[in-house]
């Protein structure tokens, strides 16, 4: 017996019973995947959240609502605030959360999307206001902190743990790009010379105790003298002017004298 003989011994009011049979039993199935809950309504009420899995409801009387339990990325769009110094700056940041009560999150609040994305930029403009331009450029971990734990605590009657807020990039004007710019180049230019002012008085600390030997050894500065005259007479172009001692000039002349005492 064929299929459509069947259908046609069956009758029609049989038919449509069968296929109406099918479709409740159907709708009561309901399957839900391991990252996600089915928040179950009965005749209006909040009956729970089921999965993940297979799992039966009552058809025409429960209603059921899937929620995803994996992590969002929430990307925040570039916020135009004063900081807390009178800088206008442009600031984007990204987000991620997570549903961790599927319940609060269909029942406290309409899109809990849309809810999280707007507490985070507002929550970034009044983090702004309060933070001035080093802190935002050069403590960005601790704003970081800010942001999440601000967020978090506004979101938490929703079912949502909002666990990591990073500011991705900071937007400056020209004027005050180029305000860094020179400031960066001064502070290079001080280093520059305070290095080389420590270099000049650590030589001079150095050419003092070296006056200082010479002076109590008196060939200590002969040994120099002959030095000096070692590295001048490399340059083979050179024309040296060889000074005589004074100890010798004082030698000399005790000499001559003694001859003239003896004649």
């Amino acid at each position: 017996m064929g299929i459509v003989e069947l259908i046609t011994g069956m009758g029609f009011t049989t038919l449509i019973v069968l296929i109406v049979l099918i479709g409740i039993l159907s709708s009561a199935i309901k399957i839900v995947q391991e990252y996600e809950r089915g928040v179950i309504f009965r005749l209006g009420r909040l009956i729970g959240a089921k999965g993940p899995g297979l799992f039966f409801i009552i058809p025409v009387v429960d209603r059921m609502a899937k929620v995803d339990l994996r992590v969002v990325t929430l990307e925040i769009p570039s916020q135009e605030a004063i900081s807390k110094d009178n800088v206008t700056v442009k600031v984007n940041a990204v987000a991620f959360f997570r549903v961790v009560n599927p319940s609060d999150a269909i029942v406290q609040v309409e899109d809990f999307r849309k809810a999280t994305w707007q507490i985070a930029q507002t929550t970034l403009r009044s983090v702004l206001g309060q933070s001035t331009l080093d802190e935002l450029l050069t403590h960005r971990e601790s704003i970081n902190q800010r942001l999440q734990q601000i967020i978090d605590e506004q979101t938490e009657p929703w079912g949502i743990k909002v666990s990591i807020v990073e500011v991705k990039d900071v937007e400056l004007p020209d004027t005050m790009k180029r305000a860094m710019a020179r400031q960066a180049e001064a502070e290079r230019e001080k280093r520059a010379k305070i290095i080389h002012a420590e270099g000049e008085f650590s030589a001079a600390e150095k050419l003092r105790d070296a006056a200082g030997v010479m002076t109590q050894e008196p060939a200590a500065i002969q040994l120099r003298y002959l030095q000096t005259l070692t590295e001048i007479a490399v340059e083979k172009n050179s024309t040296i002017i060889f000074p005589v001692p004074i100890e010798f000039m004082e030698a000399f002349s005790a000499l001559f004298n003694k001859e003239e005492e003896t004649e």
